[in-house]
C-alpha cells in the first residue's frame, strides 16, 4: 500500500506484512473524533483489500491508547439532520463492526489508558498485547453515558460477568496484568518493547495461510452464539471448502517435501 498519513487524527504506516494504525490525538488522550472516523472509513477497506497486508495493528500515540469518544463531538453530531448517520452510527457500524469482522487478524497494541470507546475498540481485536503501564476500564458510568458499541453487550463475553459489571458500574480501571488474569489481555510487555513485540507477533502470523486464518476467525467469532454441534457443523462446511484451496495443498506438499510453504491466500 503506497500510503503514509501524518498530521491526522489517525496515522498509517506499513511495516513488512503489518499495517499499523496509530490513534494520533495525544493531547486529547486519543479520544475518537469525526476526523478519526473519516480516516478509519478511508483506510479500513483499503487495508482489507491489500494482499500485501497480512495483519492489522491498532495502537495509540502518547500516554493513552484511547480514552473513548470525544463527548463534545457526540453532542454536536446529535443535532444533525434527521435520518443522517450520526457520530455513534458511524463509529459502531463503519468502524467497530468492520474491525470486529475484519478479514485479517487484528492486534490491539495497548500502550496506555484504555477506556469507554477505547475499550470497545480493543474488544474488536483478535489479540491484545498491552504495556505493563496500561490501565483498562469502561468509564461510561463516570459521565452518565450508556455504552453503545459493546461495553455492556460484549465485554461480559470476554471476561467474567462479575468483573465486567465491576468495570461497568464503578468506572474504575484495572492494570494490564489484572486484565491478563481475566483473559482479556494475551500478553503484558514493557512499554519500550511493545511495538517490537507486536511486530514480531504480526510477522509470525503473517507466515500462515491468509485464507485459513480468515476461515478460522469466521468460525471462532460465531462459536459463542452457537451450540457446540452447530459450531462444529460450520467448521466442517468450511473445512470441505478449504480442502480444495491452493494453500492447503501447498501446506501439505511443503510438509512432505520438508520445506517452508509459500501460501497465496486462496
Amino acid at each position: 500500500m503506497k500510503l503514509h498519513m501524518e498530521n491526522n487524527a489517525l496515522e498509517f504506516k506499513q511495516v513488512g506484512p503489518a499495517a499499523w494504525i496509530t490513534l494520533n490525538r495525544p493531547a486529547a488522550m486519543n479520544a475518537i473524533n469525526l476526523n478519526m472516523i473519516d480516516k478509519y472509513e478511508e483506510l479500513l477497506p483499503k487495508i482489507a483489500e491489500d494482499s500485501s497486508v497480512k495483519v492489522l495493528v491498532i495502537t495509540g500515540n502518547g500516554t493513552a491508547f484511547c480514552a473513548g469518544a470525544d463527548l463534545k463531538e457526540i453532542l454536536v453530531s446529535n443535532d444533525g439532520p434527521a435520518g443522517e448517520a450520526d457520530f455513534i452510527d458511524r463509529l459502531t457500524v463503519n468502524v467497530l463492526d468492520v474491525l470486529r469482522n475484519f478479514p485479517k487478524p487484528v492486534i490491539a497494541a495497548i500502550n496506555g489508558i484504555t477506556m469507554a470507546g477505547g475499550l470497545e475498540t480493543a474488544m474488536c481485536a483478535d489479540i491484545v498485547i498491552a504495556a505493563d503501564s496500561a490501565r483498562i476500564g469502561d468509564a461510561h458510568a463516570n459521565y452518565g453515558v450508556y455504552p453503545g458499541a459493546g461495553g455492556a453487550a460484549v465485554l461480559p463475553r470476554l471476561i467474567p460477568l462479575n468483573v465486567a459489571k465491576y468495570l461497568l458500574f464503578t468506572g474504575e480501571t484495572l492494570s494490564a496484568e489484572e486484565m491478563r488474569g481475566y483473559g482479556f489481555v494475551n500478553k503484558v510487555v514493557s512499554p519500550d518493547s511493545l511495538q517490537e513485540e507486536v511486530q514480531k507477533l504480526a510477522e509470525l502470523i503473517a507466515e500462515k495461510s491468509p485464507i485459513a486464518l480468515k476461515r478460522m476467525k469466521v468460525v471462532a467469532n460465531a462459536s459463542a452464539d452457537k451450540s457446540r454441534d452447530d459450531a462444529l457443523q460450520q467448521e466442517q462446511v468450511l473445512f470441505r471448502a478449504h480442502m480444495r484451496s491452493y494453500d492447503m495443498q501447498e501446506g501439505l506438499t511443503a510438509f512432505s517435501e520438508k520445506r517452508k510453504p509459500e501460501f497465496r491466500g486462496y
